[in-house]
């Protein structure tokens, strides 16, 4: 059973810096999850002559074993570990990538109000690539930062102090916005000023509220009527 929603509670005149996570976030989690628990089981078990089952329960071992390390979202280190073209398998399936409701609304809302928005993923650069080519939301951003070029997933305390290094904002005057708790602890745990939990990444899934943070379904909450 989800939490009840703990509610957003600041003023956008106290922010300054926006940071927005992107898979589950702005984009529904649906193609992530469907890609690696379903997609790239089907074609490792044709591979390797495995039953689709076996694959899965392969694989998502594999996956647990570099979760939250740079390791989990390299293209690279994947295509080379399971003998795929990991890129080339994300291209076929593209047409799941799709926009949460309400962000460009919300993006549009942000900067209008002269907001600086950096998107901060730990996607690869080269899943990057192909959703920035299949969303258009490139142009919102100030900087697009990606884990790999800071050298630490946003879940390590490291990836914090360098993203400030790159960046240089205020802790007390950023907001970010993720769906991923751990990240939001690591953020808190380093001072970023108002913390906000996306309930629903996947459109497959039930919405989830958090324990612990401020939490919204859509974007659109976030927007002043």
């Amino acid at each position: 059973m989800s939490p009840s929603q703990i509610k957003p509670d600041f003023s956008w005149s106290a922010v300054d810096t926006i940071l927005l996570d992107m898979d589950g976030t702005l984009l529904d989690k649906y193609f992530d999850d469907h890609f690696w628990e379903e997609y790239v089981p089907k074609i490792f078990a044709a591979e390797n002559g495995l039953s689709d089952q076996e694959a899965r329960k392969e694989l998502l071992l594999r996956y647990q074993s570099v979760e939250n390390t740079l390791q989990w979202t390299d293209l690279d280190y994947w295509s080379e570990q399971l003998g795929l073209d990991i890129p080339e398998l994300k291209c076929k399936v593209d047409h799941l990538i799709q926009v949460h409701p309400y962000v460009v609304d919300f993006l549009k809302y942000i900067k209008s109000i002269d907001k600086t928005v950096h998107l901060v993923t730990n996607a690869h650069s080269k899943t990057l690539e192909i959703k920035l080519r299949k969303t258009a939301l490139g142009p919102y951003f100030d900087h697009i930062v990606c884990s790999e070029e800071i050298g630490y997933a946003k879940e390590q305390p490291e990836f914090w102090i360098k993203l400030h290094d790159l960046l240089q904002f205020d802790r007390e005057r950023t907001l970010l916005a993720d769906d991923t708790a751990k990240v939001l602890h690591a953020a808190k745990q380093y001072g970023i000023g108002v913390l906000v939990f996306v309930a629903r990444p996947s459109s497959r899934l039930p919405v989830k509220h958090s324990a612990d943070f401020p939490s919204v379904v859509f974007f659109n909450e976030l927007i002043p009527q």
